[in-house]
């Protein structure tokens, strides 16, 4: 049986009222492979792993415990859901190659002129959001291992984060789903499978910079189940039509965000 660790904390930030993830991650949690690892959580509706092929999540049966295990040398993200509400934690197994981060830094501050810095254990970033450009490059530099959301500061200015909200909304489309704001935050629509509601939740972080205020009133209903041949008259063969799948498929204007 693989080695276990076991790792209990609140690590839910993505249940703090209206919160939900985006760039950068909420946790960084890091593995060995053929290890597993318990995070004890105080509620969790579900879990989803991006990459099972790096590691695994389990939500274990009665408990609000995740049992995550290493599988292969990389890098993945976890989705958690909960009330509403969502976080993504990045699971690193092994040792992968380094990634970038002083390059990314340095076209971030180069994009972003009033970006601020810090390193250590008072670990920071703040930035000014202006233009489109300045909002690529942190894009660049938050996808990396180099912060997490509790130390990261931006203040937007209104057509990013509209530019912003057109993109998430681009990645919405073929899902069938919409984006709006609503005051201060995002209000996400329309009716889902629980597969397609998922991949909603994975564009929205993955289209965003800094925290997302999120209402969610997706309407997630269950695949509707074939019809059962089995109820035709007992002298006649029936044969089933072919089922057809059919897919059903930013950032809150603050003046202030804090992630």
């Amino acid at each position: 049986m693989p080695a276990r660790m076991y790792s209990v904390g609140a690590f839910l930030a993505f249940l703090v009222p209206a919160v939900a993830g985006a760039w950068p991650v909420d946790l960084s949690v890091s593995l060995e492979p053929g290890k597993e690892r318990f995070h004890k959580l105080a509620t969790v509706d579900w879990v989803e792993v991006e990459d099972a092929a790096v590691a695994t999540a389990e939500l274990l049966p009665g408990t609000n415990e995740v049992l995550l295990t290493g599988h292969s040398t990389g890098r993945t993200h976890l989705l958690l859901y909960a009330e509403g509400r969502f976080a993504v934690w990045r699971l690193t197994v092994g040792t992968p190659p380094p990634e970038d981060v002083p390059a990314r830094l340095a076209a971030a501050r180069k994009a972003c002129p009033d970006l601020k810095a810090t390193e250590g254990e008072e670990r920071s970033l703040s930035a000014t959001v202006k233009n489109a450009g300045c909002r690529a490059a942190l894009l660049e530099l938050l996808r990396t291992d180099a912060y997490v959301a509790r130390e990261l500061e931006l203040t937007f200015d209104v057509p990013v984060l509209q530019e912003q909200l057109a993109s998430v909304g681009a990645g919405l489309q073929p899902l069938g789903l919409e984006a709006r704001y609503s005051g201060a935050g995002v209000v996400l629509t329309g009716s889902a499978t629980p597969e397609v509601h998922r991949r909603a939740l994975w564009e929205l972080f993955r289209r965003s910079v800094g925290r997302v205020p999120l209402e969610d009133r997706v309407e997630v209903k269950a695949p509707e189940s074939p019809p059962d041949a089995g109820t035709a008259d007992a002298g006649t063969a029936v044969k089933p039509e072919p089922v057809i799948p059919v897919e059903v498929l930013p950032q809150q204007p603050k003046r202030k965000g804090k992630r």
